[in-house]
């Protein structure tokens, strides 16, 4: 764990526990709603404990054992690579994006994947497209949180709603350090978090590779700016 820097406030986990808060106006009402409906007909209840079984799947949150190599980028969710390239940073120079698609069935919890202070929180976008487009990344409703390391580099992480995910949570605050894998938010059933990094950082992964938030690997930062 790394110290934060002057006296910023250390961010803490609201999402703590084997299923995140949101579970309970979610899943629980499914599932007793298809008990109840067990007494009447099981057929009845079936597609009623079917959903609340897939919601509560959904709003799963396990532990993650984050790599202990101070350099490491983790990705900042579950999912699949859909982009790794170039783009252009907010001052105009260029960086790496790393995209990662996350479908139904994936964990949609999102960690920070470096250890920094929040520095910026940023809403825009109208659009909800499928995360899986490529204009996903520039035109879906979205939140870009940046975070400044202890050395000064600059990473964006961003939660991109999809065609049907349409609230993003962030419970982090400008201020705040941010310890690198600490679960700070999450968007609601299919969406897209991209992780972007100053020039320079090497990408360990590739497009089609499958990544676990807070574990894997996703980029190394550059020399000097670590």
């Amino acid at each position: 764990m790394s110290a934060a820097p002057g006296a910023a406030p250390v961010f803490q986990e609201r999402l703590r526990g084997r299923f995140a808060p949101d579970v309970r106006a979610t899943a629980l009402p499914l599932l007793g709603a298809g008990a109840a409906a067990w007494l009447l007909s099981p057929w009845l209840a079936l597609p009623l404990l079917a959903l609340g079984v897939f919601a509560a799947a959904f709003f799963r949150n396990p532990e993650r054992a984050i790599p202990a190599d101070p350099e490491a980028v983790v990705a900042p969710a579950d999912g699949k690579v859909i982009a790794v390239g170039e783009c252009e940073l907010p001052d105009g120079r260029k960086g790496l994006r790393i995209g990662i698609f996350l479908s139904v069935f994936d964990v949609h919890v999102n960690r920070a994947p470096v250890a920094g202070r929040v520095v910026a929180l940023a809403r825009s976008g109208t659009d909800f497209l499928a995360a899986f487009n490529p204009a996903a990344a520039s035109r879906n409703v979205q939140l870009a949180l940046d975070l400044e390391t202890a050395s000064g580099a600059r990473v964006r992480v961003v939660q991109i709603t999809g065609l049907i995910a349409r609230r993003i949570v962030c419970h982090a605050s400008v201020g705040e350090w941010l310890e690198r894998g600490v679960r700070y938010g999450l968007i609601r059933f299919g969406s897209r978090t991209d992780v972007v990094l100053p020039a320079g950082a090497e990408p360990r992964v590739a497009v089609g590779e499958r990544v676990r938030g807070g574990r894997s690997v996703v980029a190394r930062l550059p020399e000097g700016v670590r």
